[in-house]
Parts: structure tokens; C-alpha cells; sequence
């Protein structure tokens, strides 16, 4: 039985006729708590459209601590960005155009899934430890984040595996639109408190991509990335790794304390540069910090993208630069870009390109054979470096 908070009739009465008989309607937040008192195992309640916006956050705020597998899902006849980090950060799991009946139906579907992996196969899940997989390129430019998407839809493997990729560049972030993703959900919608990063919380701030492969996506707006602090970025990472197989973490081109905290907590950090010296200095300034925090050799996998490119440099004198040799070689090919242009990843749209060989290649010998490790992972973020005053 759902539960439908309408003050409206009328509009109680159109939503009716679309979820069917199995639904219980009320129109006042005193009904509405009789009705969870009366019956324990409600696990949706629908806010209609006329509904205060007000009255649903602070009644998913209070709801989020007493009964967090409680789904609640927000009805409007327009959705504005600020409506929609609002909910999403006052808990309610989704926020869907009220005229849309299949958006609401699926919403609905969506939401008591995941109620049900929470109250009960869910916490089964619990224990499930994702390798994390940061990707960092030391100055822009490299192909990081086409390589980061790429790595995420192999490893997915056509739904073989659960994987989520996560967009950390926060202000200026590219998989949503690599992707071809509207931006409806992402971190603009994570809470201001770590302790307050749920698995209920972060699901809300998913979207689905292929089959095994949902995208956490950056705030629309750079001032969003000012406000996430690193111990709330450290929280969701963690809550995220306990959902999935594999996180594959994409990050700006800097060291910043989000960066920081998802290149201690990765079991593999995917560092990119291309025959370029620039390119290759700067990889060597970030191996040197990695060194000075000492973060472990063994966790590390140099990527060359483009590495046939005829730029006058010889192996020898990028193995000079580098001071070591790249463990991959991602060959160039103008194929990688017409694929971006066309939100498809290189390795869905031309499986036997050489590139897409590298890639797989690089994710058979690298990175699938962590899943096999039980033990020896990343100790927690925050141990190499004093959390920033605000």
C-alpha cells in the first residue's frame, strides 16, 4: 500500500486513477503519521503536488533518522535545479514531474527496491567492499576522463558486474555530458554532514547508464564544489564502495583535498599523461607527492595515451623524464573523439579498436584481479594530511 500526502482532492483523485486501487490517499501530516504508525512495514510515501515543499522536507529530514528505509518521493508540476538539491539533500529519494505517469510509476518501482534492499537483501550487501579505482592526470588535457568512462563500461561488462563511476571533478566536470546524461541528479545532492551519508541518500543521487553501470555526476554549478568538504566526499565514497564491484573515481587536474582523499582510498590509482613534456613533468612532480605521502608503488598504473604520436620524443626520453617506464599504452586515433562527440564510449562503439584492446587489456591484468583481494586494502582518508578550516 502507498501512501499519498494530498491536500488537493482533486489532484489526489488524477494521481489515483494512475497508481490504481492499491494506494492510500490523505490530505493532512497528521493523517499521514496515523497512517505510518498504523502500518510498519510502509516503505513509500508519494508528496503530492500540492503539497508545501516545505512540509515534505521537514517531514524527510525528521523521517531520515526514525525511519530511513521509508522512500519518499516528491511530486511537481515544475522541477527547478534549487527543488531538486533541496529534496534530494533533505532525503527524499526522488523528485518527478507529476503529468508524467510513467515517471511516476517507475519512480515508484525504483524507490521500493531499493526500500527492500534496505530492509532486507541489502543489508546483505553490507559487507561488500568495491575496489576503488581513482583516475589523475596531472595537467588537462590527457584523455583522463574518456579513459576513466572507458575503464567504468568495461568493467560493467554488459551488467556482469555492478560499477559506478563518479564524477569528482566537481567544478567543471565533463562524464555528464560525455555521456549524454541529464544532469537531474549528482553531489549537489549529498548532505553537508558525513554522518548523514546514507545508502538511501547516495542512491538517490544515482543515474543509470548502461546495464552494471550508474554515474554519480558533478554539481551543475562550480559554487557547489566549494561547499563539499572532504570528510562528506571521504563518507560517500565509502558508503558507494559498499553497493557495487568496482567505484572508478574520474578527478580534476590538481591536487585537491577530494582528490587527496580518493587517491588514499583507492586500491589502484590510474595516473595518465601523454608524450608531451609538460604533460610528462608534471606526472613526475605527482608521483614525487605520492612518494612524500607515501602511498604504496604496488597501487600505482602509469597510462601513455597517446602514445604513438609523433611529437619527437623517443620511448627512451619519456622513460628518462618519468624515470620509469609506463606500464600502458593507449595508442592515438581520431576514432576517440568522434566517439566522445557521439556519448559513446570507444570500447561499446568499436569493441576491436586498438584502443579499446589497450583498455581492456590495461583492466584484465590491472585492475579485475583486485576483486580476488580480501585483504591489504587502503587504510582510511584523513590519515596523510590535517582536514582544512572552514
Amino acid at each position: 500500500m502507498t501512501i499519498l500526502f494530498e491536500p488537493v482532492e482533486q489532484r489526489a483523485q488524477q494521481l489515483g486513477s494512475t497508481l490504481g486501487a492499491n494506494l492510500r490517499a490523505v490530505s493532512s501530516l497528521e493523517q499521514l503519521q496515523r497512517a505510518l504508525a498504523a502500518d510498519p512495514a510502509e516503505l513509500l510515501v508519494l508528496f503530492g503536488p500540492g503539497t508545501a515543499a516545505s512540509d515534505a522536507l521537514h517531514f524527510a529530514a525528521k523521517q531520515r533518522t526514525i525511519r530511513p528505509s521509508l522512500g519518499l518521493i516528491l511530486l511537481r508540476d515544475d522541477i527547478d535545479v534549487a527543488t531538486l538539491g533541496s529534496a534530494l539533500r533533505a532525503g527524499i529519494r526522488d523528485v518527478v514531474p507529476a503529468g508524467d505517469s510513467m515517471a511516476v510509476l517507475a519512480a515508484c518501482a525504483h524507490s521500493r527496491q531499493v526500500s527492500q534492499q534496505l530492509t532486507g537483501a541489502g543489508a546483505a550487501q553490507s559487507s561488500r567492499e568495491a575496489k576503488i579505482i581513482t583516475v589523475f592526470a596531472a595537467k588537462g588535457g590527457c584523455g583522463k576522463s574518456t579513459l576513466a568512462t572507458n575503464i567504468a563500461v568495461t568493467l560493467a561488462s554488459g551488467g556482469h558486474r555492478r560499477v559506478c563511476l563518479i564524477d569528482l571533478d566537481l567544478a567543471f566536470g565533463d562524464i555528464g555530458i560525455m555521456l549524454q546524461l541529464a544532469p537531474q541528479r549528482s553531489l549537489a545532492g549529498v548532505p553537508d554532514n558525513p554522518e548523514a551519508v546514507s545508502v538511501e541518500v547516495v542512491r538517490s543521487m544515482l543515474t543509470p547508464y548502461r546495464p552494471g553501470l550508474e554515474v554519480l555526476l558533478a554539481p551543475v554549478g562550480p559554487a557547489e564544489a566549494e561547499r563539499l568538504r572532504r570528510d562528506v566526499v571521504g563518507a560517500v565514497l565509502k558508503v558507494v564502495a559498499t553497493q557495487v564491484d568496482f567505484v572508478v573515481v574520474d578527478t580534476p587536474a590538481q591536487f585537491t583535498d577530494h582528490v587527496l582523499t580518493a587517491l588514499d582510498l583507492a586500491h589502484l590509482q590510474v595516473l595518465v599523461a601523454t608524450p608531451d613534456v609538460p604533460a610528462l613533468k608534471n606526472l613526475r612532480i605527482a608521483l614525487d607527492m605520492l612518494d612524500l605521502l607515501k602511498l604504496p608503488v604496488s597501487r600505482r598504473a602509469i597510462v601513455l595515451n597517446r602514445s604513438d604520436a609523433r611529437v619527437g620524443l623517443t620511448p627512451a626520453d619519456i622513460e628518462r623524464v618519468l624515470q620509469l617506464s609506463p606500464d600502458t599504452l593507449v595508442p592515438s586515433s581520431r576514432d576517440v573523439p568522434i566517439s566522445i562527440n557521439r556519448g559513446m564510449p570507444i570500447v561499446v562503439d568499436k569493441p576491436n579498436h586498438p584502443v579499446s584492446k589497450a583498455i581492456r587489456a590495461m583492466v584484465a591484468s590491472r585492475i579485475v584481479p583486485l576483486a580476488a583481494a580480501t585483504s591489504g586494502g587502503p587504510e582510511p582518508a584523513g590519515r596523510l594530511y590535517p582536514a582544512r578550516t572552514r
